[in-house]
């Protein structure tokens, strides 16, 4: 897909969590197209402690409203910087970048995020929905409070949750959920810490279910040039910013 450099407008920052904040941006002309699972790099102006971009997950693309939606975790500098800004400044973004998710319209899908990995689902979500599916959502995190969005993910589909302290949904992992055992999926797609990617690579296996996995490795440039981002494969090392950042588990040399 061609690529962009655009100057783009902030039309809202609305903190959604002590720690997350959706920023939702336009531009004068209509949007590029933008798939589900694709990320964009953000340029941070006005930090002396940020010099690279930073890559974002596309949450959500709204065309009617020609919007694009960032969630946000302000953990660093950069993303901090990000999570000040204010509706009417500019931010500029290359996008969309990578390799997304499959659009598996004729299967029965489990998405499953934890944590600011479930950004790129809700668009996934969305698409799947567009397309006559009615996707599952399984979402994991720490305490009630720490889930995000959920409202936006009830409108493309079933929501389950898990939290570790049993506050909402049940106790437990994201792969302890009883829907695991109660329903059979013919395709997972995942993204979040790679401990949980990983736990959920392991139940897909068992269950003989066809699986992807968005990764998260640091990726500094987008364009697969830096190589910060290199992951280990069964093709051999591949930039994630490139060849993925979604890959089918067959692919990855994870081991149990």
């Amino acid at each position: 897909m061609k690529k962009y450099i655009l100057d783009l407008t902030v039309k809202s920052v609305e903190q959604v969590h002590e720690r997350y904040v959706l920023v939702k941006l336009t531009s004068k002309e209509t949007l590029p197209q933008m798939l589900p699972g694709q990320f964009v790099e953000v340029r941070v102006d006005g930090s002396a402690t940020t010099f690279l971009r930073r890559p974002i997950s596309i949450h959500f693309v709204d065309y009617q409203q020609n919007e694009l939606w960032l969630l946000v975790a302000c953990i660093g500098d950069g993303t901090k910087a990000i999570g000040a800004l204010k509706s009417g400044d500019v931010l500029n973004c290359v996008l969309p970048l990578g390799h997304g998710f499959t659009i598996a319209s004729d299967k029965k899908c489990l998405l499953v995020g934890g944590g600011v990995g479930v950004a790129p689902l809700l668009y996934l979500g969305a698409e799947l929905k567009r397309q006559g599916v009615e996707p599952t959502f399984l979402l994991g995190a720490r305490t009630g409070k720490d889930l995000l969005m959920l409202d936006e993910f009830r409108k493309y589909g079933r929501v389950m949750v898990t939290t570790e302290d049993g506050s909402e949904g049940e106790k437990g992992f994201v792969t302890n959920h009883s829907v695991l055992e109660q329903e059979q999926f013919d395709f997972i797609q995942t993204c979040g810490p790679t401990p949980m990617m990983k736990a959920v690579a392991r139940v897909a296996r068992q269950k003989g279910i066809d699986c992807e996995a968005s990764l998260e490795n640091l990726m500094a440039c987008g364009l697969g040039a830096c190589l910060c981002c290199v992951e280990k494969t069964t093709e051999g090392n591949l930039c994630v910013c490139k060849e993925g950042p979604v890959f089918n588990i067959k692919r990855l040399l994870w081991q149990d």
